[in-house]
């Protein structure tokens, strides 16, 4: 596919403004293969970058991936060390989407990665900053929990050094306070592999997203599937509490 070129799922297909991902399944994937979970975890991140540029061809203008969540520590240190690897591999290789004007962020608790992996999402950010074909959000040490407590910890500080009184505390204070200023909200969730559930991603900003399921294993996810989820979205009937 050209890096410019679009595609049209139907002139009465709606298609979502932001969707989310929960890149789900790699581990499976490679353990029905009998091979070590990190070699999903690599196929996963070619697929990662497949499906990005199919959406951006559909016309979504923001995707978030779920890639490494605030409770994927527990799992084994070989393979936290694997990802983590594959994330430094990748970041070098997401500066391909820059050459596509897709402006690439990252959300979550920077602290605990390494200063390299740091210092190379900060420049990725940088160099990508004004571009607007499409915003591609990386959720890395991410979890909707810790978030929301992030932004109640910031407000509390607030409030704390007499700038700000507890009852004027609103909504949107929260929402500027997340790490998601200045994206919109979730249309829709997609997870891949059979799970349904939200497995603490994004839960502010998914309040009224669609969600979609799929037993495919996420490096077996093609852009056809992508498709059949936007098609699914576009016959529902979002009512956002209304009638």
């Amino acid at each position: 596919m050209a890096n410019n070129e679009k595609i049209s799922l139907g002139e009465n297909v709606s298609v979502p403004v932001h969707v989310g991902v929960i890149m789900d399944g790699n581990g499976r994937w490679a353990k029905k293969r009998g091979l070590p979970r990190k070699f999903g975890h690599r196929e996963g991140a070619k697929t990662f970058r497949a499906i990005t540029r199919h959406a951006k061809a559909l016309g979504i203008q923001y995707i978030t991936y779920y890639a490494f969540s605030t409770e994927n520590w527990k799992r084994p240190k070989d393979e936290v060390d694997a990802i983590m690897d594959l994330f430094e591999k990748y970041l070098d290789e997401v500066r391909d989407f820059i050459e596509e004007n897709i402006r690439v962020r990252f959300i979550g608790d920077r602290t605990r990665l390494s200063e390299n992996l740091q210092r190379k999402m900060a420049s990725v950010e940088e160099d990508s900053k004004d571009f607007d074909s499409m915003t591609l959000v990386l959720a890395i040490n991410y979890g909707g929990r810790d978030e929301i407590c992030h932004a109640a910890k910031t407000l509390a500080q607030q409030v704390k050094e007499g700038k700000l009184e507890p009852e004027d505390i609103t909504m949107d204070m929260i929402e500027r306070n997340l790490y998601t200023e200045e994206i919109p909200p979730v249309d829709l969730v997609i997870r891949p592999s059979g799970e349904q559930r939200l497995s603490n991603f994004m839960i502010w900003q998914a309040a009224y997203a669609e969600f979609y399921y799929t037993n495919i294993l996420w490096p077996d996810f093609k852009g056809s599937d992508l498709d059949k989820a936007v098609i699914a979205y576009s016959e529902r009937n979002r009512r956002f509490g209304g009638v």
